[in-house]
């Protein structure tokens, strides 16, 4: 891939032409190449009257040669190749050399007393021919420059200076051309026939466009490319009808086809450089649309960053305030209990820690390549949170029944996640029995070793989850307490399937939800495998 391929991978000038694009191509090339054979046995018939189309065909290929080269020039403004600026240049020139041709033409605007000598236009078309396949070749062998020789400056200076420039050089030539009209090479020799002396412009023309194609061909790089290729190809078809098929003769069926093939040719690159700004409008529209999203998540990331250390961090603030309190209470008795004091503050040294971990925990959750996973007993872990959490669950007069399968439990997986994890189920767990007082509250923990993971549910006899809550309880800032911040159970399953789990709920009969959390089993040293003989 060459510099500019790198720079601008998408532009008509750099982006390679596709399998379809080339298929396109030749298929174009061979209906042109099978119409071509279509009007070769008819081509020598004359068509009288139809000079009058003339200003027709001559707009229309005015105006198509001259929005390619806008075209161009707003492709030159990007890429800044001398090549492309050299294309764009050979259109302009073409687009207005097409208006003097008219307007010379032998008995087309009579009526307005035009009456130029008879070798003007055909001084005008063979200037126009032999210019425009010169800019072609021109382009093709500039191509090989390296990326230092781009034009630098002012875009705007080089576009209106090259643009003066072209109309200048054709006002000179046409001016030239009437004023020395008597010096003028005798390529007519009626309205209608051509001299012998013509011959050698189609076949100096003809020369042109194979030395373009062979360079194009050898070095082509580009979608623009391969269509210049097809454009060039056009041109010796319209050649071969015009001065060869048609015998040069002016206005007779061949000349016309050819005309018709003329403006194929240079409606090409205008169609493929409309299709390709369209294409590039789009992916443009898609990468702004994509920018924006990916700008809205980042944002959403943040706060879900934030809220979920918010949210994590609370419950070993909370406790370090409970405990801290509660230090203070033994400090300021008549008789201080100095012993129930430094446990209190050992715990709060303890959350202390906790909150750390917290932290550490969510840093490491959005660090996938920072991971610290250990081997651990999954069996241990929710003993540990169920310590922890035994305080609370009295206050709360909620009811623990344990189910743990007997021996360890085996993962690999990060602790104070995991913790987290585990902790955030305990929580909910208990925020749900809150406003149970017609039934017992009961919390059961189960651990059970399957083939390839264990599993661990959590289930409560609380109010259980609606239906229609069910598949939003994960999502987050959603939550069905009204002071939750709907970031804990969306945190849990990150961790979960980040850790290559799954994390899911579903109701208890008669009351109240299970949570299920499977994590794949791993062996512990010296331990033997879940599920194994022991």
């Amino acid at each position: 891939m060459t510099e500019a391929q790198d720079r601008h991978p998408f532009l008509l000038s750099t982006a390679r032409p596709s399998h379809r694009q080339r298929r396109l191509a030749a298929a174009v090339l061979a209906a042109l190449i099978a119409a071509m054979l279509v009007v070769a046995p008819f081509a020598h018939h004359r068509l009288s009257g139809t000079e009058i189309l003339i200003p027709a065909y001559a707009a229309a290929v005015f105006l198509v040669e001259l929005l390619t080269a806008t075209l161009l020039f707003a492709l030159f403004s990007v890429d800044r190749s001398r090549s492309v600026l050299l294309l764009a240049t050979g259109y302009l020139f073409s687009g207005l050399l097409v208006i003097p041709w008219a307007l010379t033409f032998p008995g087309v605007f009579t009526a307005l007393g035009l009456h130029p000598d008879l070798q003007v236009t055909a001084a005008i078309a063979a200037i126009r021919r032999l210019g425009f396949a010169v800019f072609v070749l021109g382009y093709a062998l500039s191509k090989d420059r390296k990326p230092r020789e781009r034009i630098r400056g002012s875009l705007g200076k080089v576009i209106m200076g090259r643009t003066a420039l072209v109309a200048g050089v054709v006002s000179a030539l046409v001016v030239a051309a009437f004023l020395r009209a008597d010096v003028l090479p005798p390529f007519m020799r009626d309205a209608r026939e051509v001299a012998p002396l013509w011959h050698y412009v189609p076949a100096a023309s003809a020369a042109l466009y194979l030395a373009g194609l062979a360079a194009l061909r050898t070095r082509m790089r580009s979608t623009l490319d391969l269509w210049l290729i097809v454009v060039l190809g056009t041109l010796l078809i319209e050649i071969i009808l015009i001065s060869y098929l048609g015998g040069g003769t002016r206005l007779s069926v061949g000349w016309w086809a050819g005309r018709v093939f003329g403006l194929a040719s240079t409606s090409l690159v205008l169609l493929v450089l409309l299709s390709e700004t369209t294409t590039l409008q789009v992916r443009l529209a898609r990468s702004v649309r994509s920018e924006r999203l990916a700008r809205e998540s980042r944002l959403t990331a943040m706060e879900a960053l934030s809220a979920s250390v918010a949210h994590e961090i609370n419950q070993p603030l909370a406790s370090m305030i409970t405990n801290a309190s509660a230090g203070l209470r033994w400090l300021d008795n008549d008789v201080p209990r100095f012993g129930e004091a430094r446990s209190a503050l050992e715990r709060v040294v303890r959350d202390g820690h906790r909150a750390r971990d917290v932290v550490d925990g969510v840093r490491n959750l959005f660090k996938k390549n920072n991971r610290e996973r250990v081997p651990l007993d999954m069996n241990r872990l929710i003993a540990r949170v169920l310590h922890r959490i035994e305080e609370e669950t009295q206050l709360g007069r909620v009811s623990l029944k344990v189910d743990l399968e007997v021996g360890p439990l085996p993962v690999t997986a990060n602790p104070m996640q995991m913790e987290q994890v585990v902790s955030n189920l305990m929580a909910n767990a208990v925020d749900a029995l809150s406003s149970v007082t017609e039934r017992s509250r009961i919390i059961r923990v189960m651990s059970r070793s399957l083939e390839g993971e264990i599993l661990v549910t959590v289930e409560d006899t609380g109010p259980g989850i609606a239906p229609g809550d069910r598949h939003r309880i994960f999502d987050p800032f959603f939550s069905t307490k009204p002071e939750g911040m709907g970031m804990g159970l969306m945190f849990s399953r990150s961790i979960v399937e980040d850790h290559g789990g799954r994390l899911w709920v579903s109701d208890n009969a008669p009351y109240g939800a299970v949570f299920h959390l499977t994590l794949p089993s791993s062996i512990l040293p010296g331990m033997p495998h879940p599920g194994s003989d022991r």
